[in-house]
């Protein structure tokens, strides 16, 4: 699982910079930059390497053209580079642009200078972004364990099973939240044709929201995602396009882990532009219904928690308002906009409690009916006081 704790955080790691710069050329017709970053996340650095070299494999295919391809790598917890992947005569090599030295990436000011670095190598028309990690959505990395009620067993928690990722390393000192990553993206003036987690628990209302004004879509898992990560190898030249194939991105990966060792996985796009469109209908919906708790144990769970975390979006909204209800079926309407591609094998894996069959599938979550001790910090999210607050009268 990459991706720790983005909840609303984006875990990353490490905490001054020092740096050497090479000689660069900046080329000045770049239409588009593909920013690959993968912060320390403690036990995936091998991963990271085998996801590099699989991206690589797609370049040598695509071929480049318009775009460049910029990496930042964590090679262990203090020391990081950033590089350049070109292509020469059929060949992929990496050229090191800087190199850092405990690089503060937990920080807004941190992470801001680091995309600012990316921004200085290659600037670019339009930019994407990968980020591989542990993650564990919208969770701030502030109460990731010190305000649990009682010990808390994350899935990255376990052993001598297979691994899942999240965002961010293993502990909060390697972990970013993701209001972070939004601020330190508006900070450079930066709006991402789309940001890409490799990580588990991402595809979430809670994440997406946060991260609305700084993207305009965002790919991810809505469950926990295997070790081995997103299949870069055959989903890469549709990452790398000028125009992303977000259909063609989604059927190769149902394609890959329906086909893999451990034939689990979730995926799904959101478009960011109709978020505040879905945030005014969900409010008129809380206005109007209660949910009953006790109906929770019916709603799609999209986790191994106990209690649930994590819970299918469209399953919780059916629940709470009826699929008869006119507005149901308004959010229905308007859900197929900003999920407008997603995929899933028939089950997906968790770490505590193994294979989980999937019977309703929305591509991305909600916590809002979780009563797991880690819903302390809920209320102070960005989704949950624009969905909340009374409606304005005219």
């Amino acid at each position: 699982m990459r991706f720790k704790n983005l909840i609303q955080l984006l875990p990353f790691i490490f905490l001054f910079i020092s740096c050497k710069k090479e000689e660069f050329k900046v080329e000045s017709n770049n239409q588009r930059t593909v920013f690959m970053y993968l912060p320390w996340s403690t036990n995936l650095t091998s991963y990271f390497y085998n996801n590099i070299s699989d991206m690589e494999e797609a370049i040598q295919e695509k071929g480049l053209h318009n775009e460049r391809i910029i990496v930042f790598l964590s090679t262990s917890s203090s020391e990081a580079e950033m590089f350049e992947i070109t292509l020469n005569n059929g060949s992929c090599k990496r050229n090191v642009l800087k190199e850092y030295v405990n690089p503060p990436f937990t920080t807004e000011a941190g992470l801001t200078d680091i995309l600012r670095d990316m921004k200085t190598f290659a600037p670019a028309e339009s930019y994407s972004m990968i980020i591989g990690c542990h993650g564990m959505g919208w969770l701030p990395v502030v109460q990731s364990r010190s305000k649990a009620k009682e010990d808390f067993v994350y899935h990255w928690d376990y052993e001598n099973i297979p691994m899942t990722r999240f965002f961010g390393g293993l502990t909060a000192e390697y972990q970013t939240d993701i209001s972070t990553l939004a601020k330190s993206l508006s900070n450079n003036g930066l709006l991402m044709e789309y940001i890409l987690f490799d990580d588990c628990y991402m595809s979430s209302l809670e994440v997406a929201y946060e991260l609305r004004h700084v993207t305009n879509y965002m790919i991810a898992c809505p469950t926990e995602v295997m070790v081995f990560g997103m299949p870069y190898a055959t989903m890469g030249k549709y990452l790398l396009s000028e125009n992303p194939d977000y259909k063609a991105i989604c059927e190769s990966f149902y394609q890959f882990y329906s086909n893999y060792q451990y034939p689990y996985g979730t995926l799904a796009v959101t478009d960011c532009s109709h978020l505040d469109e879905l945030a005014e209908l969900m409010k008129q919906i809380h206005s109007n219904y209660s949910f009953d708790n006790a109906q929770a144990v019916h709603i799609q769970r999209m986790d191994g928690y106990s209690p649930v975390i994590f819970y299918d979006f469209d399953d919780y909204v059916q629940t709470l308002c009826n699929t008869s209800t006119e507005i149901y079926n308004d959010f229905k309407t308007l859900l197929e906009k900003v999920i407008p591609y997603k995929t899933h094998t028939k089950k997906f894996y968790t770490a505590s409690r193994g294979p989980i069959t999937i019977e309703h599938y929305s591509g991305i979550t909600t916590s809002e009916p979780s009563t797991n001790s880690k819903m302390v910090d809920y209320p102070q999210t960005s989704w949950y006081i624009d969905t909340h607050k009374s409606l304005i009268k005219n």
